[in-house]
């Protein structure tokens, strides 16, 4: 009998994270790939990037939850939506296992739309620490809902089970991000240049930042001292990629207009796409900001990333990554570091502490061969038993 896998995608970096896990779904005979897609992906002010989607996929279903507002009323509404959206598509589909990554607040409304469904969950980056933001508390919650457990390191393995899971049903598989680096094959620097319509110098960095969701009303500040201290680069290309649909992600993104309309060796995107962002992290000095990014991947590339303020606090973290204070004296100083010399002999012996790849295969193998009826009634593991 086939088993209808269902996968969630709602912003552009969970699909690029998810592309070759959905890969392996749809070529496997005994799987048959469900695609929802939903959040930033049906929003004009973020790209429409579910038109990409649809190369490379067949959508099973569009979700429509974004409202107007970047508020906390407006994304609450937003989840509210979702939830309700979520339970009919569910309904509709009958999938056997819904497949969810992270702790964005459109994939815990899938959860819990699922968990009510009694439809098994497998959730991918649980057990990870962000203390800066409001995904820390929707990541541990969604892994009380899943029965199935894909982690990235071992020690967010240890966690996940330290949250009461079963241990056979935690696995480390690496990061997913880490598949498309291995098996894309990136631009050269001259189709890259051509592609942004942006020319490259010897100096470039990829600034990507995101509000801090625990902080009140903090985006404005301290992005502008990124700003300010881009200011003093010399001789630097920048390449701006906006921020997400989180609360005051607006705000930031109309400061990165401004900036590149005074600037013009600045140059901004709403969205890249994995091929274009994973190729220009290739020719970057840098990751600045404060996303996944910046210790997923850019490790694997051997840059530097200089990671600004709470957001990714907690987090497993390569020797390539300088951690700073959002304030505009310790980001000039992170730049000294970064193009420091002993820094730089440094990058070149950088290990991605989220492994080798792989990590699609592995969790493909299980939703395969899983006993659902095995998973679908949990019992919370006490610690020392």
């Amino acid at each position: 009998m086939i088993r209808k896998i269902c996968v969630i995608t709602g912003t552009r970096a969970d699909y690029g994270l998810l592309y070759w896990l959905m890969k392996e779904i749809a070529i496997a005979p005994e799987l048959e790939l469900q695609l929802v897609v939903t959040g930033m992906h049906l929003s004009p002010e973020f790209g429409l990037t579910y038109k990409v989607i649809e190369s490379d996929f067949s959508i099973s279903k569009k979700i429509e939850m974004l409202m107007s507002s970047d508020t906390a009323i407006g994304i609450s509404k937003s989840m509210g939506l979702a939830q309700i959206s979520f339970s009919e598509a569910f309904s509709e589909l009958e999938p056997d296992i819904v497949v969810i990554l992270g702790d964005r607040y459109e994939v815990f409304a899938a959860a819990a739309a699922a968990m009510i469904a009694r439809i098994p969950i497998a959730h991918l980056h649980g057990g990870e620490i962000t203390e800066g933001v409001i995904d820390e508390a929707i990541r541990h919650s969604i892994t009380k809902m899943s029965h199935l457990h894909f982690t990235a390191t071992e020690e967010y393995r240890k966690r996940v089970i330290q949250l009461g899971e079963k241990p056979d049903t935690v696995r480390n598989v690496g990061g997913l991000g880490i598949d498309n680096i291995k098996k894309l094959k990136l631009l050269t620097a001259d189709e890259l240049q051509q592609a942004l319509a942006f020319r490259l110098e010897k100096k470039n960095i990829l600034v990507t930042f995101h509000p801090v969701t625990l902080e009140v009303s903090t985006g404005r500040e301290q992005f502008q001292a990124i700003l300010n201290a881009l200011e003093g680069l010399k001789e630097t290309k920048i390449i701006f990629t906006k921020a997400n649909s989180d609360t005051d992600g607006r705000v930031i993104n109309e400061m990165i207009d401004k900036f590149v309309v005074e600037h013009t060796q600045a140059v901004a995107f709403v969205s890249l796409g994995q091929l274009k962002y994973l190729s220009t992290l290739k020719y970057m000095d840098a990751v600045v900001g404060n996303s996944s990014s910046g210790l997923l991947e850019a490790p694997s590339f051997q840059i530097g990333t200089i990671n600004i303020g709470d957001r990714q606090k907690g987090r497993v973290k390569a020797a390539s990554v300088i951690d700073c204070q959002p304030f505009e004296k310790d980001i000039h100083k992170a730049f000294e570091l970064l193009y420091s010399q002993g820094f730089q002999s440094k990058l070149r012996g950088v290990k991605n502490p989220y492994g080798s790849g792989g990590a699609s295969k592995k969790i493909v193998d299980v939703l395969r061969t899983v006993k659902i009826e095995s998973i679908i009634k949990k019992t919370f593991r006490d610690i020392g038993i």
